[in-house]
């Protein structure tokens, strides 16, 4: 079977739960053929891999969301719309029955340049229309400027020559959605949608924090992407989600109830076995581990302010922030400059490291995100026999204090930006092995009962049958050898 993964910002171009979880899927089934299709930013990514691709990788193809040289329109050889092409991108501006089908086809008929669409005639009118019955309050030319560059990067994505394939596994909605739906409607193939955070909530939240996007304006691009999970949701044959409330939150953002399919992340405990303990020069410390990308998302600059506070407090502890910090060089830098402008000692940054060479010698780890799915990190935590600190954010708080379980708090969970309650977290954990032997417990327990690689290899394996049954397709069972 030939299974077209699309990743949006992700693998292989950065490490992360998500990339992660893209490399070990396409490495649990070793028999079957992947090819990918990234979307990135720009062409100065490409072919900039932080993973070793598998052999069982075939191809990559790559689309580029900054891609247009607005400078370069030619008056000549100007693609116009018939009635029925223009009723479909009016829809499609209108947010009115959208009709995808139609658009599918058009941006595959029609070799045309995306700048001189976006400058032409049909679509100026397409967004007067919108304009008049939607916005007529507001300056016309602000409102055309900003609908050019919002429609810009999902018409390059419409324009992508997808490549065939007999599934399309889109890890998330947005423009990978698209993509996944547009192979669905050319190749009469099978569309898998896993989302590991809710990709719609987002981008909203990220957009209300926006400085630079005027309020009317957040509105209309929330309500972009809410089309674009839409039309992801309606043509998936599976929809899945890693925890009930992500569901929860698919089904209200309006997928169908009997799509859905909960697949909780699962970790490989074998590689947490035997791990390397405490070096002695380090055994008068009680270290708290952050396993992260030093990025914004992660709101590092919280985790090292409250660290402050509970230094002073108890002065044995120590933090290191492990991962990389050439992702987002001007906020790793603040960081850096943070923790030498405020005297704070005993803080680590190591850079991209291997986990296994670490967790066994951590006392708690501590995520202090403002936004997660369900973190790869605490079930790692939880692997290692290690408590967690983490801000209440997407599955944090049932895995940390149980969904379906009796087995009782595996960490601290702690509002998000808190400096006292974070720092108050720490102090307490480490004041109170006991407290932590018990909480480590637990969070094992959990671990083995609902999260092992083992449990979420076999719940893809019969996504992927069925996917090829449906397609007429031989499965070859993937044996235990294969699965590990």
């Amino acid at each position: 079977m030939r299974i077209c993964i699309i990743a949006e910002g992700c693998y292989p171009y950065v490490v992360g739960g998500v990339s992660g979880w893209v490399h070990s899927m396409i490495q649990t089934f070793p028999k079957q053929e992947f090819i990918l299709l990234t979307i990135i930013a720009n062409r100065e990514l490409s072919g900039k891999f932080a993973y070793e691709l598998p052999e069982n990788v075939t191809e990559v193809h790559e689309l580029y969301l900054e891609d247009v040289d607005w400078g370069s329109v030619n008056k000549r050889h100007k693609t116009r719309l018939n009635q029925k092409e223009y009723h479909a991108i009016r829809s499609l501006l209108l947010n009115q029955e959208v009709e995808w089908e139609e658009i599918f086809d058009f941006f595959r008929n029609h070799n045309i340049s995306i700048n001189q669409f976006l400058m032409g005639e049909d679509f100026y009118h397409a967004v007067l229309d919108c304009y008049n019955l939607q916005y007529p309050d507001i300056v016309f030319s602000d409102f055309l400027w900003t609908m050019r560059s919002m429609y810009l990067p999902l018409f390059l994505a419409l324009s992508m020559e997808i490549p065939q394939a007999d599934v399309y596994h889109a890890v998330s909605t947005g423009y990978a959605g698209i993509l996944g739906s547009m192979g669905k409607h050319f190749y009469n193939a099978q569309f898998i949608l896993s989302e590991h955070g809710i990709y719609t909530r987002e981008r909203e939240e990220e957009l209300i924090k926006a400085e630079w996007v005027q309020r009317l304006y957040k509105k209309i691009w929330i309500q972009q992407f809410k089309k674009m999970s839409q039309v992801a949701y309606n043509r998936a044959d599976v929809v899945t989600s890693l925890y009930q409330h992500a569901k929860e939150l698919q089904i209200e953002l309006g997928c169908p109830e009997e799509k859905t399919k909960i697949t909780p992340n699962g970790i490989d405990c074998k590689r947490f076995e035997n791990l390397p303990k405490t070096p002695k020069d380090k055994k008068d410390y009680v270290h708290i581990g952050a396993i992260l990308r030093v990025a914004p998302i992660k709101d590092v600059k919280t985790l090292i302010q409250a660290f402050a506070y509970a230094r002073k407090r108890y002065p044995k502890l120590k933090l290191w922030i492990m991962g990389p910090y050439d992702e987002e060089p001007e906020y790793a830098a603040e960081c850096f400059q943070m923790v030498e402008m405020m005297g704070i000692p005993d803080v680590e940054f190591t850079g991209r490291i291997q986990v296994t060479d670490y967790l066994g010698w951590m006392d708690m780890t501590i995520l202090t995100s403002i936004s997660e799915g369900q973190p790869l990190t605490i079930l790692e935590s939880f692997a290692a026999h290690v408590p967690v600190i983490a801000t209440d954010v997407g599955n944090c708080r049932g895995l940390l204090h149980g969904e379906d379980d009796e087995f009782g708090d595996a960490g601290i969970l702690t509002h998000i930006m808190n400096i006292e309650e974070i720092a108050n977290a720490m102090v307490h954990l480490a004041e109170n092995p006991q407290i932590r032997r018990e909480m480590a417990g637990a969070g094992y327990q959990r671990l083995i009962r609902k999260y092992k690689i083992e449990d979420m290899k076999k719940t893809y394996e019969a996504i992927y049958r069925e996917a090829a049954q449906r397609q007429n397709l031989e499965w070859e069972e993937q044996t235990e050898e294969n699965r590990q």
